[in-house]
């Protein structure tokens, strides 16, 4: 059963940096989750694991930790999506994104490690999703200081958060994007 998009309301404005990078047309939102970990693959797969480790920037992360950074992130948003599907009425907590980072040891880890364990969460969380009944897709609740978000805005968000970054990689390696 579709996921249809989010409306606004349903969502902080916040993630409309997000929902901005979504296509325009995009429908099929479980279409698009499954497609994602291949194309991360294409686009980092050939990346030695010291170009994966090394920073992007000066006090940038690396690659290995955009991609820790990723899984933690849809871990999170998985999980509030589920806790708002099956009607979770307590505030659900936020999360500090470069103390995740900072914790996991990404760069200990090897590329290809890291991106079968991201194909391996996105099939859950597409798992997940499907599995929900239609009536859990607006159900809303409070995350991280929010007034509300649904269930869909949250499954539409770890698709644009990921087009976000696959965005951001190909601009530095556009020889593989």
């Amino acid at each position: 059963m579709p996921i249809s998009r989010p409306q606004p309301g349903e969502y902080a404005p916040y993630y409309d940096t997000y929902f901005r990078q979504l296509p325009p047309d995009a429908t099929d939102l479980l279409g698009l989750l499954r497609a994602q970990p291949a194309a991360l693959r294409r686009l980092l797969g050939g990346l030695s694991d010291a170009d994966a480790t090394a920073p992007t920037a000066p006090g940038k992360w690396s690659v290995k930790q955009i991609l820790t950074h990723l899984l933690d992130t849809e871990r999170v948003f998985a999980y509030r999506a589920l806790a708002l599907a099956r009607g979770e009425q307590q505030p659900l907590t936020g999360f500090e994104q470069d103390d995740y980072v900072a914790a996991a040891d990404a760069n200990a880890r090897s590329l290809p490690e890291l991106l079968t364990e991201h194909a391996a969460q996105r099939a859950a969380t597409v798992a997940l999703l499907a599995g929900l009944p239609e009536a859990a897709h607006t159900r809303t609740g409070t995350t991280a200081g929010t007034s509300g978000v649904s269930v869909r805005a949250l499954a539409w968000v770890i698709a644009a958060h990921e087009i976000h970054h696959q965005r951001l990689l190909a601009a530095l390696y556009p020889a593989r994007g």
